[in-house]
């Protein structure tokens, strides 16, 4: 069975009046990768939060399929499966025991438990470390354990939250490959992730939200296109003054033109590398010098900066 994920108007206020959601509406469609962008503190975690009945919205609604998240959260449960951000596995318990206790909480009988605990302990390469204390294992191999501990109850949704954080490349490789493979059996999948490269590689359609409200929505291509111009220029220059800024803006070609306090400023157009004598041109006639040119194709990454900004935050 195919299962969808919908929120509506979704606000999220703690006591200290920092508020992470601001009316957050999603849809995610039954069988889709879903991936939710945003920088630090954009909203992401507290959505999975709402989703998964950990963290309770001050007001708007979520589904899960047809089941209603805070009218019945014990049927939410048995549906999905969640990997948090930061590994919450017991160390003193085992790999296969973590799997079959696992089983064990939603009901599965003692063979069965087996038998998927074994088949998921081989497809996680794990089997080698099965009857070993979670304790002794690196990162990568928790990570890996907790997705499979997800999957043992054969959820119809999954959460993942920054699934690949921290990972080296082989394992982030072979997590992409397991995501893939539970989606092909019809699986929902949403995941919160910096990764533009893997959103785009991966999911079927992406969110990108900030302060808490939805920015952008639609399939990595969607999203790539409508980039003003397609193509982005990024300058570091002596400095910025408001006349060079107007200089770039009469271009040929350019459609926006965005800048910041450290002399920063990333240009909007409809081409790169030709555009590039001009640009330098704009420059050096309104007195100012370039420090460094980067010239981008149209990608997930450029979208998000061009809706969040490059401020870092904590």
């Amino acid at each position: 069975m195919q299962i969808g994920i919908r929120t509506e108007n979704l606000i999220k206020e703690f006591p200290n009046k920092v508020v992470a959601l601001a009316g957050l509406s999603l849809e995610v469609k039954p069988g889709e990768i879903f991936g939710l962008l945003g920088p630090n503190g954009a909203g992401k975690s507290t959505t999975v939060g709402v989703l998964t009945t950990r963290v309770r919205p001050t007001s708007g609604r979520a589904w899960i399929g047809d089941i209603d998240v805070w009218r019945d959260s014990v049927a939410v449960k048995r549906v999905i499966g969640v990997v948090p951000q930061r590994p919450n596995l017991d160390f003193m318990l085992t790999a296969r025991e973590i799997l079959t206790f696992h089983g064990a909480y939603f009901g599965l009988g003692s063979a069965e438990r087996r038998a998927r605990a074994n088949a998921l302990l081989e497809e996680f390469k794990l089997t080698d470390r099965a009857n070993d204390r979670v304790m002794g294992f690196s990162g990568g191999m928790q990570q890996r354990l907790s997705i499979a501990r997800a999957m043992m109850h054969d959820p119809d949704v999954l959460f993942l939250d920054e699934p690949s954080a921290g990972l080296d490349p082989q394992t982030r490789l072979l997590l992409i490959e397991m995501i893939r493979r539970y989606n092909t059996r019809g699986k929902t999948i949403l995941l919160t992730t910096h990764n533009m490269e893997e959103a785009d590689a991966l999911c079927h359609r992406v969110a990108i939200v900030d302060h808490g409200k939805l920015i952008a929505v639609g399939t990595p291509v969607e999203l790539k296109q409508s980039i003003p111009g397609g193509f982005v220029v990024h300058l570091h220059l002596s400095e910025a003054s408001d006349s060079v800024l107007d200089a770039l803006r009469r271009v040929s070609g350019v459609s926006e033109v965005r800048g910041n306090d450290t002399a920063e400023i990333d240009i909007y157009a409809d081409r790169g590398g030709a555009l590039v004598p001009e640009i330098v041109a704009a420059v050096t006639s309104s007195g100012a010098g370039i420090r460094d040119l980067h010239i981008a194709e149209p990608s997930l990454e450029n979208l998000f900066l061009h809706h969040t900004g490059r401020s870092l935050r904590e």
